[in-house]
């Protein structure tokens, strides 16, 4: 009996100790809650007919509250001034600014903006929609988006329709109704009237749902007509993430069309304006501005005189500019006035004269104030250069000498290039050639031999500047890589197109190499061994380059493909590949490993 007593006391003591010990640690919990908020009700219901007035309440079966509404939010027709979107314990309340239309179907998707409050389990692009007319509209129209250059998905940008048939609507006033991109680029535009619509893309940096000068659009040549049919769908059930529990086919109502390319696409022109100068050195000043120029600025000296007396260094676009100064009165000015001449956008997005003063000033190098008084010896100063040429040099490249002003003069007999065999020095004739206009890049032209050693030195004085400094002695010695260490690809077009221009890509989707395609093959040498991707675009003007669309003249953009797999090119190997561009459906050509947000590449 005692021993029955004692039992009963420990069983006891055990739950009263275990109980503690929960209460110390707190409540374990469940499973994390993954489930979004529930709608319970709504007023007025959702598809509600005559609705007038500018308020609506959302009731939820738990506590929510509203994440980014201005970016999550979208109102169709869109809402020029933005709505007031609060959530409040359960509720969701919306308030228009804007007076409503008459007769007209309102359509709002709240994105991910409603979640709930503790564990932020968003309930995803709920729709919410009534008419303030006596029917509500039902047609959708979808798609994609994508970047017209690399056919990456454009996320959050507007697509938007007009019911007028002229393009000066979208120049004029905002869309009818809009939908908005998702991360894959896929966009509905939902609760559209029977009709014929224009369809286009808007980058809206302002948000007046219509075109800018200089945002990024997209359009499709063609008149929209939404429509739907009756068709057999199939719902697919999965058992997890992984394995499909079963396949369920239903009669539903598909709405057409549904698979809309548009190709979103910038501009070329660009607003122009300057940008700065810069003064590092006082033999030379530079301007830069912000984008191509077609002529060099005019400047117009105020307190100095330069007439033939500088040099241009310029680049190919002409929006990065250094003048070179060889009078000594005129670079030894401290501040250098001048008024310069140049065409700049104004709001119409035309390009008109405008002349602006600067004062070009010389930043004088800061004193150490721990340097010790007295006289240091000069050091002599060089006529400072550098070269491509290093330990190993690749069979194709020439010998670039990059000088750091312009070059006056240079004495051929102090440059010796030779071919190491043993030894014993081999002279080669050296072939100069300048490689742009402002005498500060030249090129040596030799055809190298694989593995085979080689070595140039240049004497003391071998070049010398406009400002008559003079070069050091210059030696290295470098050699050529082996044919084996390289790599060739060679592309043929099974439906050939003299317009074709194939491009390298490597992992980064950066052009590596364009060639215009060859009848009998377009061959990539010299590859280093690796991952690569190709791809290719209809040169349409010929020109050898992608060139984008144009909104006004109603250009599209030409048109790009991608080879849907990636190339991993060996050493000493070469890959050959007959591509037919049309036969992987354009938006799965790209590999999934460069598909990227768009939105990087337009600026948007």
């Amino acid at each position: 009996m005692k021993k029955n007593y004692l039992f009963i006391i420990i069983i006891a003591l055990a739950i009263i100790v275990y109980s503690c010990a929960n209460k110390a640690g707190g409540p374990t919990g469940g499973p994390k809650d993954e489930t979004p908020p529930r709608v319970l009700k709504s007023t007025p219901i959702n598809g509600a007919l005559n609705f007038k007035k500018k308020e609506i309440q959302i009731i939820f079966d738990e506590n929510i509250s509203v994440e980014k509404a201005t970016e999550n939010v979208l109102i169709s027709p869109p809402q020029l001034k933005q709505p007031d979107v609060k959530g409040n314990s359960k509720t969701v309340s919306l308030k228009f600014e804007d007076e409503l239309l008459d007769s007209t179907t309102y359509t709002i998707n709240f994105g991910d903006a409603i979640v709930d409050l503790n564990e932020k389990n968003p309930l995803k692009n709920y729709r919410f929609s009534f008419s303030t007319g006596n029917e509500i509209d039902t047609l959708k129209i979808s798609g994609q988006l994508v970047n017209a250059e690399d056919l990456n998905p454009m996320q959050g940008i507007y697509v938007g329709i007009y019911k007028e048939n002229s393009d000066s609507v979208f120049f004029q006033k905002p869309f009818l109704r809009i939908g908005k991109t998702d991360e894959n680029g896929n966009f509905i535009i939902d609760n559209v009237k029977a009709g014929n619509y224009k369809i286009f893309a808007l980058g809206d940096a302002n948000k007046d749902y219509y075109y800018q000068p200089g945002e990024s659009v997209a359009f499709i040549d063609s008149l929209v007509t939404p429509s739907f049919r009756i068709e057999e769908m199939r719902d697919t059930v999965w058992e997890d993430s992984i394995h499909i529990d079963s396949v369920r086919t239903y009669m539903g109502t598909r709405f057409l069309p549904d698979s809309i390319l548009l190709r979103f696409f910038k501009e070329s022109k660009k607003r122009q304006y300057f940008v700065k100068y810069e003064r590092k050195q006082a033999q030379s000043f530079s301007l830069f501005f912000n984008t191509t120029a077609a002529t060099l600025p005019l400047i117009k000296p105020l307190n100095f005189n330069w007439e033939g007396k500088y040099i241009v260094q310029k680049n190919a676009t002409l929006d990065s500019l250094t003048y070179w100064i060889t009078d000594t009165e005129v670079y030894k000015i401290d501040t250098l006035d001048m008024a310069i001449t140049y065409f700049k956008t104004d709001s119409l997005f035309n390009l008109v004269t405008t002349t602006d003063t600067i004062n070009v000033f010389m930043r004088k190098p800061k004193v150490n104030p721990k340097a010790k008084p007295g006289k240091a010896e000069p050091k002599k100063e060089f006529y400072k250069f550098s070269t491509n040429a290093n330990g190993t040099f690749d069979v194709y490249n020439p010998l670039i000498f990059r000088f750091d002003a312009p070059l006056a003069n240079v004495d051929f007999s102090m440059i010796k290039l030779v071919q190491k065999i043993d030894s014993v020095s081999k002279p080669l004739a050296v072939k100069w050639r300048q490689i742009d206009s402002t005498l500060m890049n030249y090129a040596i032209d030799y055809k190298w031999e694989p593995e085979k050693s080689y070595e140039i030195t240049t004497d003391s004085t071998a070049f010398r500047s406009i400002y008559h400094l003079e070069s050091d002695n210059f030696e290295i010695k470098f050699k050529i890589k082996s044919l084996d260490e390289y790599s060739s690809i060679k592309l043929l077009a099974e439906k050939f197109d003299s317009l074709i221009v194939f491009q390298v890509l490597d992992t980064k989707d950066v052009v590596l190499a364009s060639k215009k395609a060859q009848k009998k093959g377009t061959k990539f040498e010299f590859l280093k061994p690796g991952d690569y991707y190709i791809r290719a675009f209809i040169d349409s003007n010929k020109n050898g380059k992608w060139d984008t669309g144009n909104l006004v003249k109603r250009i599209q953009p030409e048109n790009v493909y991608y080879y849907p797999k990636k190339l991993n090119v060996k050493a000493n190997w070469e890959f050959e590949e007959t591509w037919d561009l049309f036969s992987t459906p354009l938006l799965k050509q790209k590999p999934e490993e460069l598909k990227k947000d768009g939105n990087k590449k337009t600026g948007e």
